[in-house]
């Protein structure tokens, strides 16, 4: 999976323990989102979609191994 989690914070000036803080989960799994080591669950996806504003395909995307 790909994603542009770290272009979506920057956007809204965010570190990633603002980021963590703001959808209750450590600083580590936002790091592990953003290197693509961790995939988020659902509940997680669609609260980072509430606080983007956007869908979660808008940031998420499938590679061509998944």
């Amino acid at each position: 999976m790909n994603n542009t989690l770290k272009v979506e914070r920057a956007i809204l000036n965010l570190t990633q323990d603002d980021l963590a803080k703001k959808i209750g989960v450590s600083r580590q799994t936002i790091n592990s989102i953003e290197k693509n080591r961790y995939v988020p669950s659902t509940v997680l996806a669609l609260k980072l979609s509430e606080l983007f504003e956007k869908p979660v395909n808008e940031f998420f995307s499938l590679s061509e191994n998944d």
